[in-house]
């Protein structure tokens, strides 16, 4: 077992917060990195291996939104778990936030048990090692013309070509390709992929919907592969075979 600690970026304008979450985060065993806006944030990046970033949403000059497009743009960090942090009424912009590839958000004030669990769940779902330690099976989803690569955590098209996934992305296809023809509520969806339980109003399992439709080209307004089940949550519809 690989029990080589994570390391974590905290990008936030506030010396105190980024000062108190690394203090508290590196008791609980993580490697701890501060960044106070983007421009330290890729300075960090270039010089250390990161595992996961955490993000404050509201930052002068550089916000979180602005940051996250640019890492989800970026080939070497395109992957980089990130997790958002928000105040408690900026409902629209951490929708915006989930829609353009942060894995989860946090709200402040949040409990700092809840935050390590939060991170701890992200990284858990990232972690190719934990994913294909002991395992030597080449273990495949097939559906339709694609390949979801449990081990490596790809999805492939038939000829191989690669498509890019986010964490949550991953884990939402995964729990709908292993219910395949299943109704999966939301609720249901974001205890397996996040590892919560539904706050009211919480949009993010349909953002992470919309973001798998698209990249498997399944047409938003009219969506043959990962329907909706008004009422009751999202199907897989195609049958799916284990290669």
């Amino acid at each position: 077992m690989n029990n080589k600690p994570s390391n974590l970026l905290i990008v936030d304008d506030d010396v105190e917060i980024r000062q108190l979450l690394s203090d508290y985060l590196s008791k609980e065993e993580f490697v701890t990195h501060q960044a106070s806006g983007g421009v330290e944030m890729r300075e960090v990046l270039a010089m250390n291996k990161i595992d996961l970033i955490l993000l404050d949403l509201m930052m002068p000059v550089e916000d979180g939104i602005a940051i996250t497009r640019w890492l989800r743009s970026n080939p070497e960090t395109a992957d980089l778990p990130i997790i958002m942090v928000t105040a408690k009424g900026d409902d629209i912009d951490r929708i915006i936030g989930l829609e353009i590839g942060a894995d989860d958000y946090v709200s402040k004030p949040f409990n700092p048990r809840e935050l390590k669990a939060r991170i701890a769940a992200v990284l858990r779902r990232t972690s190719l090692a934990v994913r294909s330690e002991d395992s030597t099976e080449q273990r495949v989803l097939g559906f339709e013309d694609w390949r979801l690569d449990l081990k490596t955590c790809q999805l492939r098209t038939a000829e191989g070509t690669e498509v890019s996934l986010t964490a949550g992305e991953f884990d939402l296809l995964h729990a709908l390709a292993e219910n395949a023809q299943k109704i999966m509520s939301r609720d249901r969806l974001l205890s397996l992929t996040q590892g919560r339980q539904a706050e009211a109003f919480d949009r993010s399992i349909d953002i992470l919907v919309s973001r798998v439709r698209s990249k498997l080209g399944d047409d938003p307004k009219e969506p043959s592969l990962i329907r909706t089940v008004r009422g009751a949550g999202y199907i897989l519809s195609s049958p799916v075979r284990r290669l």
